[in-house]
């Protein structure tokens, strides 16, 4: 209740990214001040669950509800996400050298459509910058993803050399790795979700992935791609195919959208990517298809519009291994995450399932 009563009123009468900016470094700071992480995990923390965990990728997951891009870009506060009771976290979009993004205002709230609108533009300090914190984040307690992107200058043609670069950076510091593709918010990035331009961008990550693994002496990190949940049945499918021909770990189902439909908002009229209650469906629909083409094979991370237990569970059943929020985080926060565990267990026992694991993909076998 203490955000809902207090924080989300004070925060929803400032400018958006102002509130934005001012939670992220209040994170950051909190974390440095003793005693105030122990506050937030008796507060905040999700109890550990054997039916809620998950091993995936190589990583352990306490539970499957993650933190999704967007929200901590420059990775300021990774270790305060454990604590409020994220099961894992991902950093970014980050891209090779830092910029400004987009011209302000660029993040918008439809508070009756429970939906934000940003056209950020991937503002952020860049890979080096990025490296540098997560190299002071040594008590790791949850996976972190780091999600990768290109600089707004660079050429689609060379689009793959940005990915690359990022990767060379940031290879040491992230758990797992996510190609964004799919925001609407940098001119011309989601043509690389398509043809030629995704075989060769995805061919470079895997080839820099190596690089760097054989360089560690170590396992490949995992590998996953982030796509829209704007494309027509055919552009999915032969997106899926070029995924999975590429060799990748897993798919992120998916990034905002630019549909408006059933809004009521009037920022509805702002250009940029909708995210929110409003994708519920769509996301759903994707992890739905993503899953019957690949048979399940291929581990999906489900994301979009997840504002209670019953959503992250009907992305589980519909083939998710883990979710991600971030809107709902807005609107609901940090409370959600206990609520939303609760929820799951609850959910698990009804349908007699053990363990999350036996309740992926279930619609597809029922």
């Amino acid at each position: 209740m203490l955000y809902t009563k207090l924080a989300k009123p004070y925060f929803f009468r400032m400018d958006a990214e102002k509130a934005h900016h001012m939670v992220i470094d209040g994170l950051h700071t909190a974390s440095g001040v003793p005693g105030i992480p122990a506050l937030m995990r008796t507060m905040y923390g999700v109890e550990k669950a054997k039916e809620l965990a998950i091993d995936l990728f190589g990583l352990h997951f306490a539970h499957p509800i993650g933190l999704a891009a967007g929200l901590d870009k420059n990775a300021k506060a990774v270790d305060m996400f454990a604590n409020i009771g994220f099961g894992f976290a991902e950093v970014g979009t980050v891209t090779p050298k830092g910029q400004a993004g987009n011209d302000l205002p660029r993040l918008f709230r439809l508070p009756s459509d429970e939906a934000l609108i940003n056209r950020m533009g991937f503002n952020n300090d860049g890979a080096d910058a990025m490296a540098e914190r997560l190299a002071k984040d040594t008590k790791r307690r949850i996976p972190i993803a780091v999600n990768i992107g290109k600089n707004k200058t660079t050429p689609n043609e060379l689009a793959h050399e940005d990915y690359r670069t990022c990767l060379q950076k940031l290879y040491t510091y992230g758990d797992f790795f996510v190609v964004n593709i799919s925001s609407p918010n940098t001119p011309d990035l989601r043509a690389l979700q398509h043809g030629d331009e995704l075989r060769l961008l995805l061919q470079t990550v895997m080839d820099e992935m190596n690089v760097q693994a054989k360089r560690a002496g170590a396992a490949r990190k995992p590998v996953l791609v982030k796509i829209a949940p704007d494309m027509s049945n055919e552009q999915l499918a032969y997106t899926v195919d070029t995924i999975v021909a590429s060799g990748v770990n897993g798919i992120i189902a998916t990034n905002t959208t630019i549909s408006r439909d059933g809004l009521q908002h009037p920022n509805a009229k702002e250009t940029g990517g909708l995210s929110g209650k409003p994708v519920k469906e769509r996301s759903t629909e994707v992890i739905r298809e993503v899953y019957r083409q690949t048979s399940g094979k291929l581990p999906i991370i489900g994301s979009g519009g997840i504002f209670t237990a019953a959503d992250a569970y009907d992305k589980i059943r519909a083939g998710a291994s883990l979710v991600e929020i971030y809107t709902a985080l807005i609107y609901k926060g940090p409370e959600l995450l206990r609520e939303i565990a609760g929820g799951l267990k609850d959910a698990l026992r009804k349908d007699g399932f053990k363990s999350i694991s036996e309740a992926i993909g279930a619609d597809h076998r029922s």
